[in-house]
C-alpha cells in the first residue's frame, strides 16, 4: 500500500492543523476578502493573520463568503492571528484578542500566538498608526514592564472561555520556551519562527519539537519577501542572492521537475515544519499548495540546509535604530 502524503499535523492542544497554509502578512486590505475567497477555491484551509496585518476583518469577510457559497464549513478552516506587542497586559490581551475575534467574525479563533516576546507601552487601537513599531515621529518605541508570563495566562484564559482552541507564540528562542514550559497551563502548541535556508535555526527547531511544540516557518523564501519593504526594512535583504535563483536550490528543483519555491517548501514540511507562503498569482498558489507530493533526499535537505547564513531579516534589534529591541542577541 502507499503511503498517503502527510497534510496535517497535529498541535499539542490535540486540534489538527494543516501542514501548508496561506499568510495575511501584506496583503492589500482592498483585495484581500477576494484573496482568501480565491485562496480557499485553490484548496488552501489555513489562513495566518495577526492584528499587525491589519486586515483580520477583510479575511474573515473571504471566509464568510466561502462558507455561504458552500465551498468549505467553518470547522474546515483553520485560522491563526496574533497579539500585537502594546497589548500585552492582562487586560489589554483579553480586550484585543476578543476585539479581534469578532473582527474576524467565525466564532473562535483556531490558534492565537503572541507575535513577539516583548511588551511596549499600551496605544489605544483607534489611535495606532503603520507601521506598528512606531511610538512617535521619530521612530523609537517605549517599553512596557509586562512579562511574558502574564501576557500567556490572558492566552489561557481564551482557552478557558471558548475564544482560542490552541495558542502559542512566534519570534520566540528556546530560552523563554523553556521558562515558560515550568507554569503553562494550557500547552504551547505552536512556535511560528523566521525559516529559510539562510536562516536555519536548527536547535531552536529541535527544542521545539522535542517538547511537542509544532513549528512554522515564515518567510520561507528569505529575501524574497523583505525586498519590497522601506529601506530600513529590507537593508539586509539587498544584495543577497534570491533562494530561487541559488544554484543547489535551483539544480534540486530541476531534479525532481518542480519549481524553486516548491523545494524550498519541502524543505521545510519534509521535516514537520508548517509553511504559509503567500501569493497573487492562481498558478503559483496550486504550486505552493502542493508541496507533499514529492520528497527531497535525505543529501539534498543536508545540501540546502548548508546553505545557512545566520541571515535574519525580521529583526526589530537591526530595524528600530531609535530603540532597538534586541530579542535575538
Amino acid at each position: 500500500m502507499i503511503a498517503m502524503p502527510q497534510t496535517t499535523v497535529t498541535l499539542a492542544s490535540g486540534h489538527k492543523a494543516p501542514l501548508v497554509g496561506f499568510g495575511l502578512w501584506k496583503v492589500p486590505l482592498e483585495t484581500c476578502a477576494d484573496t482568501v475567497y480565491n485562496a480557499i477555491k485553490t484548496g488552501y484551509r489555513l489562513f495566518d493573520g495577526a492584528y499587525d496585518y491589519q486586515n483580520e476583518k477583510e479575511a474573515g469577510d473571504g471566509i464568510r463568503k466561502a462558507i455561504e457559497d458552500g465551498l468549505v464549513k467553518r470547522e474546515d478552516v483553520f485560522i491563526t492571528t496574533k497579539l500585537w506587542n502594546n497589548y500585552h497586559s492582562r487586560e489589554h490581551a483579553l480586550q484585543m484578542a476578543k476585539a479581534q475575534n469578532e473582527a474576524w467574525g467565525l466564532g473562535y479563533i483556531d490558534l492565537f500566538l503572541i507575535h513577539f516576546p516583548c511588551a511596549l507601552e499600551y496605544i489605544e487601537p483607534e489611535k495606532r498608526r503603520y507601521p506598528a513599531w512606531w511610538m512617535d515621529d521619530a521612530g523609537t518605541v517605549s517599553p512596557a514592564k509586562v512579562p511574558i508570563r502574564e501576557t500567556w495566562e490572558a492566552l489561557e484564559t481564551l482557552v478557558d472561555e471558548g475564544i482560542a482552541r490552541s495558542i502559542g507564540v512566534s519570534n520566540f528562542q528556546a530560552q523563554l520556551l523553556y521558562d515558560m514550559l515550568t507554569y503553562v497551563r494550557h500547552p504551547i502548541s505552536s512556535l511560528q519562527i523566521e525559516h529559510h535556508p539562510y536562516l536555519v535555526q536548527s536547535e531552536l527547531i529541535q527544542m521545539a519539537q522535542e517538547n511537542g511544540i509544532v513549528v512554522t516557518a515564515y518567510s520561507s523564501f528569505g529575501p524574497q519577501s523583505f525586498r519590497e519593504l522601506p529601506p530600513t526594512f529590507s537593508q539586509r535583504s539587498k544584495g543577497i542572492e534570491l533562494l530561487f535563483d541559488e544554484g543547489t536550490v535551483k539544480g534540486v528543483a530541476e531534479k525532481h521537475g518542480v519549481t524553486p519555491a516548491q523545494v524550498l517548501l519541502r524543505w521545510a514540511t519534509q521535516r514537520n515544519i508548517c509553511v504559509i507562503p503567500k501569493s497573487n498569482s492562481p498558478n503559483r498558489l496550486q504550486q505552493n499548495l502542493d508541496v507533499v507530493g514529492f520528497d527531497l533526499a535525505p543529501e539534498e535537505i543536508e545540501a540546502i540546509s548548508k546553505l545557512d547564513k545566520g541571515l535574519r531579516f525580521n529583526d526589530p534589534g537591526h530595524y528600530l535604530p531609535n530603540y532597538p529591541l534586541r530579542i535575538f542577541a
